[in-house]
């Protein structure tokens, strides 16, 4: 993620709240600065494990480049993807709100490059900087929001909608790294699997198949070996929200 292309997100004063485009993107330049001095860096390759469900909190880490999934195991040993995470986003987040244990698990989707912080220097950190308490309150609060959102969402929705509902995120989060095509078409950047998207949308890899080769009928997406490109956004949220979509399962 380079710095020369992405400047820092400023506050709305008028509102006093941040843009909310990433943690790392919202903090100026002083502050970014302030962070990188206790901050570690360290790359991560593809599947490698960021930080585990059930340890004890002891570091945060800021994604600078790639992206990660977060995962919750079951208790029959399945891990159920609760979330993507990619550039700018601040993970491992549990170690800031006390002594506890962590609640899932965040693993590298692709090769990654990060900033890891010990919790007890980014606390004071935080203390050095109160406005950025802000940006950490705002982010969990957000970010569990948006879940229940999506879960309301997925409870109305079924099969082919369910799908389109979670492509739609991915499609807007992605925006934001990336500008899209000429045409408008957008690629869906954290490269996830058929199986790990049945995972998130609670169905099984044969139906996510079959959904694509749905939403591809409809000319509203595009697959690859592991890339789908959603062709027309407003199009597929519509079908999402639509009452009766043509083609759910």
């Amino acid at each position: 993620m380079s710095e020369r292309n992405i400047p820092p997100r400023p506050y709305d004063h008028a509102s006093d709240t941040p843009s909310w485009d990433g943690f790392w993107n919202d903090l100026d330049v002083p502050q970014r600065e302030a962070l990188r001095q206790v901050a570690r860096p360290r790359g991560f390759p593809a599947r490698a494990p960021l930080c585990y469900q059930g340890e004890e909190s002891d570091h945060i880490i800021i994604i600078k480049e790639g992206w990660a999934k977060v995962t919750s195991a079951t208790e029959d040993g399945h891990d159920v993807v609760l979330a993507v995470r990619g550039p700018g986003d601040l993970v491992c987040e549990s170690a800031v709100l006390g002594s506890r244990r962590r609640s899932a698990t965040v693993t590298a989707l692709s090769p990654l490059s990060a900033l890891v912080i010990p919790a007890a220097r980014f606390t004071a950190f935080l203390d050095a900087h109160p406005r950025v308490w802000m940006l950490v309150s705002g982010t969990l609060v957000r970010r569990q929001d948006d879940a229940d959102r999506r879960l309301q969402a997925h409870v109305s929705a079924k099969g082919t909608q369910r799908l389109a509902l979670l492509l739609a995120h991915l499609a807007e989060l992605s925006a934001k790294r990336c500008a899209p095509g000429a045409d408008g078409s957008i690629d869906i950047a954290p490269p996830l699997s058929q199986e790990e998207l049945g995972s998130w949308m609670d169905a099984s890899r044969e139906t996510v198949a079959r959904a694509l080769s749905d939403l591809r009928g409809h000319g509203l997406v595009r697959t690859g070996w592991r890339r789908i490109t959603v062709v027309d956004l407003p199009g597929l949220k519509a079908f999402a929200s639509a009452p009766a979509a043509s083609g759910t399962h």
